[in-house]
């Protein structure tokens, strides 16, 4: 007993009650926007306990023999692009993609889980070549890693899920030391994608969406434009206090999309205004400075890696999924961490959370 005791005051708490926190803004909003089916909400109370037991679980064990068992995590990665392989010929065609596993009420999206086990293997990957981590063979050889998963979760088609597999490697890669040079070079070959894959591998509602961004006034505002217009007006209509749980008109009328996923930003604006916000972006930001600290407290460079790495996929989600709704990028469709509703994006994150406490404790 003096043990747990013991261990459990070795727990960043802080990370922890933000964590909580943002899980229980996003319930709140969840309950808002159920318009009186509430199967989510109580999923998603679900999906957090669990996440919750999980998080605990893990600080409770040594992260060290992760890190000494490298075959341990090739088979974690091995595993998860087996699962995004079948999910491409067994998962139920939902509006067009091919993401998620249904068994009876639950859903499983193997993506999320990918997104862990490609941080762990550039961590182990970049961390066993210390000083030759910025040479231009290991960032081709990491690419390889990224480009397997992106390529099987562009198939379903998840482009905002690829865009943040990549943004792991890259954030990855700027920990590890790249250079300019090759900094520069890799963005021009993204460029380069991008110009093949528009004439190509784009879908024309991808294109659409991108279109309606950058050429709002000559867009369809009933068409392409249509989601992230009413999202600017839910957050522009939200003031200082919001109108308040199940006062905006946006969400209560459904004007605007996916209230619960892709725009609960925007909900949250729109009933929580401005201080609602404000209390979003402040736990967040100790969120993302809490895991920095452990970072600089890591004791070698798999842990340093895993830390930064793990804040740099919670930054990214979080840069796309607010830009996506204010307008200042496209559409794409990214979960905002630990808010939106989602079992695998939340239990994925309080897994990340468990592996840092873990690290801090050991």
């Amino acid at each position: 007993m003096s043990q747990i005791l013991l261990h459990l005051k070795k727990l960043d708490w802080s990370l922890i009650f933000c964590s909580l926190f943002l899980v229980l803004i996003g319930l709140l909003s969840l309950y808002s926007s159920s318009r009186g089916d509430f199967l989510n909400l109580k999923k998603q109370i679900v999906f957090g306990l669990i996440g919750v037991f999980l998080m605990f679980l893990i600080s409770f064990l040594d992260w060290r023999p992760l890190k000494e068992s490298p075959y341990l995590i090739l088979f974690f990665y091995l595993l998860c692009l087996l699962f995004l392989i079948l999910v491409l010929f067994f998962a139920p065609e939902i509006r067009g993609t091919r993401s998620w596993f249904k068994i009876g009420p639950i859903s499983f999206d193997p993506t999320e889980f990918t997104k862990l086990s490609l941080l762990l293997v550039l961590a182990k990957y970049f961390s066993m070549r210390h000083v030759e981590m910025y040479r231009i063979t290991h960032i081709l050889i990491s690419g390889i890693y990224v480009l397997i998963p992106s390529i099987l979760v562009f198939l379903q088609p998840d482009l905002g899920s690829v865009l943040v597999l990549v943004s792991i490697w890259i954030g990855v890669l700027i920990i590890s030391g790249i250079k300019i040079r090759h900094f520069f070079l890799l963005l021009l070959l993204a460029i380069l994608v991008f110009i093949i894959g528009w004439g190509t591998f784009l879908k024309e509602y991808q294109k659409e969406r991108i279109l309606s961004f950058l050429f709002p006034h000559l867009s369809d505002p009933l068409k392409g434009g249509w989601s992230q217009n009413q999202a600017k007006i839910a957050i522009g209509s939200g003031g200082v206090l919001g109108k308040g749980i199940k006062g905006g008109s946006q969400v209560q009328l459904g004007f605007l999309p996916e209230p619960h996923t892709d725009f609960i930003f925007a909900a949250l604006a729109e009933e929580m205004g401005f201080v609602g916000v404000s209390i979003l972006f402040l736990l967040l930001s100790i969120l993302i400075w809490r895991i920095f600290k452990i970072s600089l407290s890591a004791k070698s460079n798999f842990a340093r890696i895993f830390s930064l790495g793990y804040a740099f996929l919670l930054v990214s989600q979080i840069f796309i999924h607010i830009g996506s709704n204010v307008g200042f990028l496209p559409i794409i469709g990214i979960p905002l961490p630990f808010v939106s509703y989602g079992g695998s994006n939340l239990i994925l994150n309080f897994i990340g959370i468990g592996i840092l406490q873990s690290i801090k404790s050991h």
